[in-house]
């Protein structure tokens, strides 16, 4: 994949012109640092269970835990992290530095022992990890403006998922032959490309007073690039009486106590029914089937999004999360798991191309944008914390069906929530 970072003057209201926007740099971002940001993932769990095992003191209760810890340092990171952004007046280095941690900390589990170890290096994954999401739309709005921003998001989900697909699928052809070490190296080949693709966005190309959620006048815009040219960010207490953006984030606390544990429950029912090696290669073929959904998923909405409206979108996204947990129970055969994990592609690739459209959209203005995105985060992210612990529980308690029954009621309890409460967030038809 080529890398250019091209650049266009500033025009009124921040943003580039469409067919200048660094369309190639920042697709080659996306997919390159899509398996980077989120760490070892699933393969966590495949390597501890089945590579270390109970004969090292490993389940599905302490990975769980482990996983949990992780998550709750990332979260209370999440916050933070979208201040940093805020302020910060060169974001592409931020990512190539957050990379650099990430892969670090990830590449060295295999001589890294004990629980303790384990907890603190995936913990200081958790807390770079917490960077990316802001940085990327924070630089995305900079550059693109908000009228091009939920159609540019749509395409950076595109490419994030394509970057998953092809990382899993190479990582499962070659964890066949090599084993689930392979992962490491991998990771550490793409947190190169994702620092070279990174190094080629022009800072001064980023209009960092929209990319935080300012409005600026053409005039006032072009002084210096600095919010301070602009109206002055809210107050907390703006964001804190905004009761959408408070049912918005339940609403991404319950996905993701819904979804988070899904993919590693499946991982570790492979790892106990087929062995590690091929664990490891049926799983990449699970992220390979969600991702290659997602990523039709992810242009269709966000070409549509304001078009159709983002509430009908996020239904649909929690109907077949609901749906998605159920379907896990009829059978344990492996390519059965494998077919309904595609269903992750709508609705988590729904979720990932509208969370930080409907932020935006409910922060217009406030300067707050990317530590609301923090803070909705830090919700999402509790969720995701608890869901590990969660599932890993009523596993070792009651079992893998009565664990994915329970996070498929917790999605159709987020359904409910979003379908009474939650407002649009888009006025249709206008685009």
């Amino acid at each position: 994949m080529a890398i250019i970072a091209d650049s266009a003057p500033k025009i009124a209201g921040g943003g580039r012109q469409s067919g200048n926007i660094p369309t190639r740099t920042l697709d080659a971002l996306n997919f390159f640092l899509a398996d980077v940001r989120d760490g070892l993932g699933p393969y966590l769990a495949i390597y501890l269970i089945a590579v270390r095992g109970p004969a090292h003191g490993w389940n599905e209760a302490t990975v769980g835990a482990i996983l949990t810890i992780a998550g709750i340092v990332g979260l209370i990171s999440q916050t933070p992290a979208g201040s940093l952004i805020d302020r910060a007046r060169n974001k592409p280095r931020i990512v190539m530095i957050a990379a650099l941690l990430v892969t670090l900390s990830s590449i060295s589990l295999p001589i890294v022992t004990g629980f303790t170890a384990v907890a603190v290096t995936q913990s200081v994954a958790a807390i770079a990890g917490a960077v990316f999401a802001p940085a990327i739309s924070a630089i995305t709005l900079g550059l693109a403006g908000p009228k091009l921003f939920a159609k540019r998001v749509g395409r950076n989900e595109a490419f994030n998922h394509a970057g998953n697909a092809v990382s899993a699928a190479v990582a499962g052809v070659l964890a066949w032959k090599f084993g689930p070490v392979v992962v490491f190296w991998l990771m550490g080949g793409l947190t190169v490309a994702s620092i070279v693709s990174a190094s080629r966005i022009k800072n001064d190309d980023i209009d960092n007073a929209v990319a935080r959620g300012l409005d600026c006048e053409p005039d006032e815009a072009a002084a210096d690039d600095d919010a301070s040219d602009c109206e002055q960010p809210s107050g907390w207490k703006t964001l804190l009486e905004n009761k959408p953006l408070m049912i918005f984030a339940l609403a991404a606390f319950l996905f993701h106590l819904a979804n988070a544990a899904m993919l590693t429950s499946v991982s570790q029912l492979l790892a106990r029914t087929v062995g590690k090696d091929l664990a490891t290669s049926l799983t990449a073929a699970c992220i390979v089937a969600a991702q290659l959904v997602m990523v039709p998923v992810a242009i269709v909405v966000g070409r549509n999004t304001e078009r159709w409206g983002t509430k009908p979108l996020f239904l649909v996204a929690f109907a077949f999360l609901a749906a998605r947990g159920a379907l896990y129970t009829v059978s344990d055969d492996p390519w059965w798991l494998v077919g309904v994990q595609a269903m992750d592609g709508i609705g988590a690739g729904i979720f990932g191309a509208l969370f930080p459209v409907v932020i935006a959209d409910l922060t217009k203005g406030t300067g707050r944008f990317n530590v609301s995105q923090g803070a909705v985060a830090s919700a999402q992210g509790l969720g995701a914390a608890l869901s590990a612990t969660l599932a890993g529980a009523i596993i070792v308690w009651a079992g893998y069906t009565a664990s994915f029954l329970t996070l498929a009621t917790i999605a159709a309890l987020g359904l409910g929530l979003y379908a009474l409460a939650m407002p649009e967030t888009k006025d249709k038809g206008t685009a």
